[in-house]
């Protein structure tokens, strides 16, 4: 059998990404655009939306909105779909944030900050995405894992309870929607280089030199190698493949 590129492709496809604006978010809105979707990206910070607009191109449009307000999300959701005349097809649950701390000073504030971003916030969106991916028959969702998903990670409780539990939410959906026609996946980046890693290795080269020590790859990984997985799991060539996490980590997870 000859590989077929369009199974590759997203043409028709309608992407919500969330955390659009810069790093990873950004990355994968510009690799679905190049790979034949339209694309709305969301974010805080109408600032950085506007200059990610600037480079994304007319196939792009963005909604200056927090994830974890009910409202917020209803208006994301409406805009893109209002924009391009259809239904979201594809939602990345990027939009994401870290508190670093020893576990005995994260206050109840802190911890619920984090639940209610990566949690409460991406089923939310899942919840309300996916019965229009119902009604079409199709429909893939992600979620972005982390390290902190497979592995105690000092110092960051509260991000990885809530990263741990997304994988949870990548297993139960899939077991519920996927009959239907809409897979639910998840991405754990290793260690990328974006601006929220490259904060958390600020002033702590030993935790740096501990991160690349136990990748057999040796290196940090970029952006784009979360955008191409993200593509290749909401394309066509991945139909089969669902409540599966992918770690992309340069061997971080099976590293020693």
């Amino acid at each position: 059998m000859k590989t077929n590129p369009t199974q590759f492709q997203l043409e028709g496809d309608i992407a919500l990404v969330t955390g659009g604006g810069s790093g990873i978010g950004l990355a994968i809105a510009e690799a679905f655009i190049n790979a034949g979707a339209k694309v709305c990206i969301t974010g805080r910070r109408g600032d950085v939306l506007d200059e990610a607009l600037a480079q994304l191109g007319t196939h792009a449009t963005s909604f200056a909105g927090d994830v974890t307000s009910a409202a917020d999300r209803a208006m994301m959701i409406a805009h893109a779909e209002q924009h391009f005349d259809g239904h979201i097809s594809i939602l990345v649950n990027n939009a994401g944030q870290n508190i670093k701390k020893p576990a005995l000073e994260v206050t109840d504030d802190d911890f619920d900050q984090l639940l209610d971003t990566h949690v409460k916030a991406g089923f939310a969106l899942a919840r309300d995405v996916a019965p229009g991916m119902i009604d079409q028959g199709k429909g893939s969702i992600l979620f972005m894992a982390s390290m902190a998903s497979l592995m105690g990670v000092p110092q960051v409780i509260g991000y990885t309870a809530a990263k741990t539990a997304v994988l949870g939410l990548t297993r139960g959906l899939s077991a519920e929607w996927s009959s239907l026609g809409v897979r639910v996946n998840a991405i754990a980046p290793g260690w990328i280089h974006t601006p929220m890693t490259d904060q958390a290795f600020a002033g702590d080269p030993a935790r740096k030199a501990k991160v690349l020590g136990r990748t057999p790859m040796n290196t940090m990984g970029e952006t784009e190698d979360i955008a191409h997985c993200a593509v290749y799991l909401c394309s066509p060539a991945a139909k089969f493949i669902t409540g599966q996490c992918l770690n992309v980590d340069g061997g971080a997870s099976i590293g020693f």
